[in-house]
């Protein structure tokens, strides 16, 4: 399950970042981006996530400002702001994923796509981002 729930993540991090630079709709950028998932239900899966989050990107991009020290939001990397985005997004609004395999996953993706120190610096970020915001089941899992 964790390899096909970290394929699902690298694929919405891809259309995060595609949205990021070309500004058309989320939903169409998904539509294009996801097609290359074999896995029909991991498609639809990644697709309803990134769906969700559309509704929410706002709000998590407030969240995130909140916690970045001496930075804004618009001066990140797109990487890094990205991966942010859908950190925060797995430690709010998903409740069945422990808030240390979403740290993980995003140092992950970080150290994948960003530079040497994009796995710190998200770590950083989520990890206050996580004590400062996560729903108290999150730490139950």
């Amino acid at each position: 399950m964790a390899t096909r729930r970290r394929k699902m993540r690298e694929y919405i991090f891809k259309t995060l970042f595609q949205w990021d630079f070309r500004g058309d709709d989320l939903e169409e950028i998904a539509k294009e981006e996801l097609l290359y998932i074999r896995d029909k239900k991991l498609r639809i899966q990644a697709f309803e996530y990134v769906k969700e989050m559309k509704k929410v990107i706002g709000e998590i991009d407030k969240i995130i400002g909140k916690y970045l020290e001496n930075w804004s939001l618009e001066r990140l990397s797109a990487v890094d702001r990205n991966i942010l985005r859908l950190g925060t997004y797995e430690l709010l609004y998903v409740k069945d994923v422990p808030i240390e395999v979403t740290l993980d996953e995003m140092i992950e993706l970080g150290k994948t796509f960003g530079t040497e120190n994009s796995g710190k610096f998200v770590n950083g970020v989520l990890d206050k981002i996580a004590k400062g915001e996560a729903p108290k089941e999150k730490f139950e899992l």
